[in-house]
């Protein structure tokens, strides 16, 4: 591993969609997983399940999976224009990226799934009709005990030289991976991410400045920073 300031890797560890077939080591995926346990967990369950996809059969599946998900990705972006902050070349790079997943997610060594399981509420049922409703409109927090992981988990493959995304998008075919991967039903996927030595370069992670996207005390009043 090469040495990196946190803010180092923080600030270059840009989304890689375009991966060598090349194989990972075993003890590196152990890192960046032991680098995942590593981030909070709501009431500290660590209710996680990491599932690591090696074998090629699977592999493939579950990129036709991602493939075929990518078909509903499509018509959501149809005619979509870049937003106010990418000019169109741009745009249209990140396009080649996004459509060159789609045809090569399976092709990527190592495929990572982060789950979750089942709320640890076991006494929900028992609530009052208004306090389940508002629990479930809450459901959306769940994923606070899981994409903090998955964020270590980007930054642990960008110290070790490795690329990776955040994906989602298998989730319209739930049922379909869960079979792939033998997932009992207590437990949901939260992302897909490929895993492998980048086919390109790291570089800059390139953002909004921080005034235009934070608040000072209410909305709209920009941070002053």
């Amino acid at each position: 591993m090469a040495e990196f300031s946190l803010f180092d890797i923080m600030y270059s560890a840009g989304s890689i969609r375009r991966l060598k077939s090349d194989p990972v080591p075993d003890e590196i995926i152990t890192k960046v997983l032991d680098a995942a346990i590593r981030a909070p967990s709501g009431s500290n369950a660590q209710a996680w399940v990491f599932v690591v996809v090696k074998d090629a059969e699977k592999r493939r599946k579950l990129g036709a999976i991602y493939k075929k998900a990518s078909s509903i990705l499509e018509v959501l972006y149809a005619d979509a224009k870049p937003p106010p902050h990418m000019d169109q070349s741009k745009f249209e790079r990140f396009w080649k990226a996004v459509v060159y997943l789609f045809d090569h997610m399976g092709d990527a060594p190592v495929l990572l799934l982060p789950c979750l399981k089942t709320s640890m509420w076991t006494n929900a049922a028992s609530l009052p009709p208004d306090i389940k409703a508002r629990m479930a409109a809450a459901s959306r927090l769940a994923g606070s005990s899981i994409y903090p992981a998955v964020q270590n988990i980007i930054l642990a493959c960008r110290a070790f030289g490795l690329g990776t995304t955040l994906t989602t998008i298998h989730a319209f075919f739930e049922d379909e991976v869960r079979e792939v991967i033998n997932l009992p039903p207590e437990v949901q996927t939260y992302a897909l991410m490929p895993i492998g030595y980048p086919q390109g370069k790291h570089g800059p992670v390139n953002r909004k400045p921080v005034r235009e996207v934070a608040c000072l005390d209410s909305f709209g009043n920009p941070w002053p920073g």
